[in-house]
């Protein structure tokens, strides 16, 4: 396999701070694959929960979430390995917040949910 062009970019880093990115990088996945066994556990375990349907809208949320997280957390560690290469600061990620939205909106619905239950 072929390296990309933007390994090219700047001066070789630390191996600290590579290692440190790919530590990052592997938090995101664990937290995604944690995100998506939620959401199978949410929709096979819960099943004393009503509406259904919101249960299954929850439990699919939390899958697709957990897709596009794997996603980002590709392209965040290459933009922050991109950055560390060029001796620029890391680039703002829109992700904390909208992850931290999404666990706020999650437990706000089971809450309610165990509530009426």
């Amino acid at each position: 396999m072929r390296d990309p062009k933007w390994r090219d970019e700047g001066e070789e880093p630390d191996y600290r701070f590579t290692l440190a990115n790919e530590r990052t990088f592997l938090a995101w996945i664990r937290t995604a694959l944690a995100l998506l066994a939620g959401g199978v556990l949410l929709h096979q375990f819960a099943t004393e929960l009503d509406p259904r349907l919101v249960v299954t809208v929850l439990s699919t949320g939390l899958g697709v979430v957990a897709a596009v997280l794997s996603v980002v957390s590709y392209t965040r560690w290459r933009a922050n390995e991109i950055a560390i290469r060029n001796g620029r600061p890391l680039p703002f990620s829109w992700v904390l917040p909208a992850l931290a939205a999404v666990c706020l909106l999650t437990s706000a619905v089971l809450v309610v949910l165990l509530l009426v239950a």
